[in-house]
């Protein structure tokens, strides 16, 4: 039976995030907007609009979910994420989801006791986009995709979430994780190539000294 929850609305807003958390309640709740300005991204950068965007943020108390596990609920939503999105959308470790090499999304998540927010923020449409970026669609697919996509989303997360943090899809995102095989470099002097994501979603990292897992820290492909 699929997990009931709330749906709120929004044309535009200052942050997703911060909706749901001032209107959480027990049960899950869905914010979507097409606009925020105030939106944030991973390491508090701020969150630049698309012509065409949806920022979707999920408030959810994961029953059966220790503290120490939570942060591969960042892993789970991007699964529910290329499950919404699509087979051509891929993921760089921890929180970026790309398509045909360029960043068309992100994930957030921020947690305060047993409250969970996750936050998805995707380029539907961006037609003269930054170097680097990139979008889901090659035209604008209008106002109420954004709903579409969201929706089956949040439907995808919550159902994952019911499985447990032992069954949070680590072979799925091993298949898809476009950072595995790449030389990479962290702050603030690391240095190796990524691996594997291990059980706990870990980044796996060969280095000089021996393999190390990454459970933070800041990560981009050089080659």
């Amino acid at each position: 039976m699929a997990t009931q929850y709330a749906l709120i609305l929004l044309e535009g807003i200052q942050s997703t995030q911060d909706e749901a958390i001032a209107r959480a309640d027990q049960a899950p709740l869905l914010v979507v907007a097409g606009r925020q300005s105030a939106g944030r991204g991973r390491l508090g950068r701020r969150w630049e609009n698309a012509p065409r965007a949806m920022a979707a943020s999920v408030a959810v108390r994961p029953q059966g979910w220790q503290e120490a596990e939570l942060a591969r609920l960042s892993l789970v939503a991007a699964l529910a994420g290329r499950s919404a999105l699509g087979e051509e959308v891929f993921f760089k470790w921890p929180n970026d989801l790309v398509r045909d090499g360029a960043k068309i999304g992100g994930l957030l998540l921020e947690a305060s006791g047993d409250l969970v927010v996750i936050g998805l923020g995707v380029n539907l449409w961006w037609p003269d986009p930054k170097p680097g970026v990139g979008s889901l669609c090659a035209t604008d697919p209008g106002p109420d995709a954004m709903v579409e996509l969201s929706t089956r989303w949040c439907e995808d997360l919550l159902n994952r979430i019911t499985h447990g943090p032992g069954r949070w899809g680590r072979n799925e995102y091993r298949r898809a994780c476009r950072t595995i095989g790449r030389d990479i470099r962290w702050h603030p002097d690391g240095a190796g190539r990524a691996i594997d994501v291990d059980e706990e979603g870990r980044l796996v990292v060969q280095t000089e000294s021996g393999a190390i897992a990454l459970s933070s820290g800041e990560v981009w492909s050089v080659r």
